[in-house]
């Protein structure tokens, strides 16, 4: 059967059960709209700028565990969306993003909205593809799906150009595909996993660590099992949230520059580190000369590329989450071995101990509303069941440290790149993928106005979020490390000209609620998540000056911490700030 190009990329996309396409036409991918204006099996939600398209693609990813797909138009389509690609890379999410080129003749010609994507796009992607011929075309759709979902997933850019999509070819979509050049290892190797079992029970003061790569190997039952079976103290990086339950009492908290006391003090102190999908990044580790400087690591990951990167290991382990902690687990059930139990219980006083310091308490107000009591009262009215997006800076560590997250893809925030303006558009994706859920976007005044526009696609989509925006007046990451460390030179920080969010929310056909009371801030959220078919944005106007506590400086370690008030106390930085 012939068909166009354009033809074999929407046939390709059903044969691989897509759904939804987020998308901005343009000229060079006009054959290709017209094919979806022909076919009723995949909707294709139209966003308002092409980075919001990736994002959304991303944070449907995220929540469904399906690549999401993109489609873009050549040159300023395809840069406006290189944010989003690289996003996606950073933190290993499926994703197949379409973009169109120039005519394969005009090619390195400066032709009318041609650019370079495979260069562009060659440092944040998985894989590209310029396909110059149609016959080639649905082998490539396959191809790409596979090395976007398989191994350490990632985002696979196909560029399209416009003859490509035109011409016409036999279309035979293949079942299955095989590259010499592409094998992800799948299994652990046995021996180094009973080695791992073995090293793990002679463990006096155990910790497990993981990372984003639980929740995409869809490990979180095999995880919760062991280390439960084991009685093992548990923490996460932010991009593993909900991997292991947050309201456990096995989990410490979240690790890293503001983790909390607890889960840093004991990587700090343990004797043995299980370090599961995780990549030692520099926000987790500190300063690398003092990093777990008594543990024997054992490190698991399905990118070999990622193990001792960063950290040297003592026992690496090479494949996916879920068949290597299946395999733990059934080693446990074979020979029910127990760590030494009078150190263990030892280890769990001390963790006790560190808890007790309570490193997340706050200074509550009755006259200003505190962002950390906006977080916690959203999670009492949501009952802890809401998908949470976030954007990057102080809200994203807010809502990190105070909602626990119990699920796998309930938590969706750019982790890895830091990417302002992620949160809406990835809220919008996730409402989409699971409209029976409330998805709340938590952000703030900087980073809610990168993406605002998405505001028109939710209400064309129906695709209706609760925005709860923790409006301080200043770019509050900035702020607090201009304060820390740069003596207070508020150097474009603070923000003079705030739009009022109520009345952009209505413009776009949405309803507002500002709230600057304490008292006020529950019956707002209760209000706004009564309204299940409707966008809220609530305006929380909240304390200025509050900062972001744990916090280690650049250059400190794990045990040097400051804590909120408590910068007298042992193990807290008192001074030499300096290293930033």
């Amino acid at each position: 059967m012939k068909l166009s190009g354009a033809e074999i990329v929407i046939h390709s996309l059903i044969k691989e059960n897509v759904e939804c396409i987020f998308g901005y036409p343009g000229g060079a991918v006009l054959p290709l709209y017209d094919e979806i204006y022909k076919q009723d099996k995949i909707e294709h939600v139209l966003v308002r700028h092409e980075q919001a398209a990736t994002h959304a693609a991303d944070g449907y990813a995220r929540t469904t565990g399906k690549p999401g797909v993109v489609l873009v138009t050549s040159g300023p389509g395809l840069t406006n969306a290189v944010t989003g690609i690289a996003t996606a890379y950073m933190d290993s999410i499926p994703m197949i993003v379409f973009s169109g080129q120039v005519a394969t003749s005009l090619i390195g010609n400066d032709a009318f909205q041609e650019v370079d994507t495979v260069g562009i796009t060659l440092p944040c992607v998985k894989h590209n593809f310029l396909v110059k011929d149609a016959k080639d075309l649905a082998e490539t759709i396959k191809k790409a799906f596979y090395i976007a979902t398989t191994g350490r997933p990632g985002p696979v850019v196909i560029d399209l150009p416009k003859d490509v999509t035109v011409q016409e070819a036999e279309f035979d979509y293949p079942d299955t595909i095989t590259m010499r050049s592409y094998n992800p290892t799948i299994k652990g190797h046995s021996k180094q996993i009973a080695r791992a079992y073995d090293l793990i029970l002679q463990a006096k003061r155990p910790m497990v660590y993981t990372g984003g790569g639980v929740i995409i190997g869809e490990a979180h039952e095999e995880l919760r099992q062991f280390v439960k079976a084991l009685n093992l103290p548990i923490t996460s990086t932010l991009m593993g949230l909900g991997a292991y339950e947050g309201t456990d009492q096995q989990f410490l908290g979240m690790l890293g520059m503001h983790g909390t006391y607890e889960s840093n003090m004991a990587m700090h102190e343990c004797d043995v580190l299980v370090a599961l999908g995780a990549r030692f990044d520099d926000r987790i580790t500190g300063t690398l000369e003092q990093f777990c400087p008594d543990a024997k690591i054992i490190h698991v990951d399905v990118d070999p590329a990622s193990i001792a990167k960063n950290v040297p290991v003592t026992l690496p382990i090479v494949g996916q989450l879920k068949p290597v902690l299946q395999e733990l687990n059934a080693i446990h059930a074979e020979k029910q071995g127990k760590l030494d139990q009078e150190a263990l219980e030892k280890w769990w006083k001390q963790i006790d101990e560190w808890r007790a310091m309570k490193s997340l308490a706050y200074d509550n107000s009755d006259i200003i509303i505190k962002p950390q009591f906006v977080v916690e009262k959203l999670f009492e009215v949501t009952e802890g069941r809401a998908i949470v997006t976030s954007d990057v800076g102080q809200h994203q560590m807010w809502a990190a440290q105070y909602y626990p997250f119990d699920e796998p893809r309930q938590w969706l925030n750019s982790g890895g790149l830091g990417t302002m303006g992620f949160g809406l558009p990835a809220a919008m994706g996730a409402k989409i993928a699971r409209p029976d859920r409330d998805v709340a976007c938590i952000t703030g005044d900087g980073s809610i106005q990168m993406m605002l526009q998405e505001l028109s696609t939710m209400l064309q989509y129906c695709a209706p979020v609760k925005i709860i925006n923790l409006n301080n007046g200043y770019l509050g990451m900035v702020r607090q490390w201009q304060e820390f460390f740069f003596q207070k030179r508020y150097c474009m920080s603070y923000f003079d000209s705030l739009p009022d969010f109520i009345k952009l929310a209505e413009a776009y056909g949405h309803s507002g609620i500002q709230v600057r009371k304490p008292s006020d801030v529950e019956p707002a959220l209760r209000e706004a998540f009564k309204q299940k078919d409707k966008t809220i944005f609530l305006d929380f106007i909240t304390d200025p000056s509050e900062n972001v506590y744990p916090m280690i400086p650049a250059g400190k370690g794990h045990h040097e911490m400051i804590l909120a008030g408590r910068d007298k106390m042992e193990n807290t930085v008192k001074d030499g700030l300096s290293q930033v």
